[in-house]
Formats: structure tokens, C-alpha cells, sequence
């Protein structure tokens, strides 16, 4: 039986490409359909859609930068892990903040998190081992930032530092890849 790793590995690869390409055109279509629908709730202005649809287009663009870097099945996952923890990461924050309301600037502080996992990646020059480090790092720094942010929304804090584990998933993927290289 092939697992997922195998699978993103193989020549199977453009199945998946279709389907994040289109799932992308899907969930940026899913407000403007709702909005047709009179949907309470859904009231997307112009910017909206070219916020998340820029915001989409440079997670599909890093995940087919991913997918070329490595044909290893485990750096494929994390890289896809780390990218989409990063685009939710910046969607929540946008939408109502991860930490109080979204206009308050705590949440800036996690705009950190996302440059300190770039930045490490960049200066690991987009090797496995070096990635792992670096989404340790982001790890690490939004747990700490959630449980900073504890006194003053204990939700907002602890689903802040949920956000430390796929971070950490994403790690430990890279260290396998970087053993399986």
C-alpha cells in the first residue's frame, strides 16, 4: 500500500496540483457564491477577494516551489504543512485576529513566527535539515507567543498555541526527509 509520501513523490503529482489549483479557485468562489445566496455573514468587498486570492496564489506558487525542490514524499508534506500553517496563520489574523480582536497589534507579533520559518528556510537554502530547524524555531516562538498572550484572551491563546503543532509536524517531516536523503 503507497502512503501519502509515496504518493506526492511519484508522477501522481500533477493529480494533486489540479486538485490544490482548483480546491484554491473553489474556496475563493465559495464567498461570492454565498453572497449570491444572501448569505448572513458574507459581505466580501473587492479588496477581499484580491486579499485572499493573492493570498492563495502565493501558497499554491510555494507549494509548486516545494514540490520542485525536493521529490522526496516527507519534504513535500512538511513544506505543504508549514505553507498552509503559515496562509491560515495570516487568514485568521486577518479575519478576527489570533489574539483579541483583528486590529490588535499583539497580532503582529505573528507575522514573526511567518519571517523567522522564511528566514530560516532561506538561510538553510531550502534543505531538510536546516527547514527542520527552522520550523522547530516557528514552533517554539508561537507557543511562546500564545501563552504571552494568555492573560489577555485565554482562547484567542491556546488556539494560538494549537498552531505550535502542525509547525512542529512540519519539523519532524523535514527531519525525515533530510534521513531518508
Amino acid at each position: 500500500m503507497t502512503d501519502l509520501t509515496q504518493i506526492l513523490a511519484g508522477d501522481r503529482w500533477s493529480y494533486w496540483r489540479i486538485a490544490m489549483w482548483g480546491g484554491a479557485a473553489l474556496l475563493l468562489a465559495l464567498p461570492a457564491i454565498a453572497m449570491q445566496l444572501n448569505a448572513s455573514g458574507v459581505d466580501w468587498s473587492a479588496g477581499d477577494f484580491i486579499v485572499m486570492g493573492a493570498m492563495l496564489g502565493v501558497a499554491c506558487g510555494a507549494c509548486e516551489f516545494a514540490a520542485r525542490a525536493s521529490g522526496n514524499g516527507s519534504y513535500r508534506v512538511a513544506a505543504g504543512i508549514a505553507i498552509g500553517t503559515a496562509f491560515l496563520t495570516v487568514w485568521v489574523n486577518l479575519a478576527v485576529g489570533m489574539i483579541g480582536p483583528e486590529d490588535n497589534p499583539y497580532n503582529q507579533l505573528f507575522g514573526g513566527v511567518l519571517l523567522l520559518a522564511l528566514g530560516g528556510s532561506v538561510a538553510a537554502r531550502f534543505k531538510a535539515r536546516g527547514m527542520a530547524w527552522a520550523m522547530l524555531a516557528a514552533a517554539v516562538v508561537q507557543a511562546v507567543l500564545g501563552a504571552i498572550g494568555l492573560p489577555v484572551d485565554q482562547r484567542g491563546a491556546i488556539f494560538s498555541m494549537i498552531f505550535a503543532l502542525p509547525w512542529l509536524l512540519s519539523a519532524l517531516l523535514f527531519r525525515r526527509a533530510a534521513r531518508e536523503a
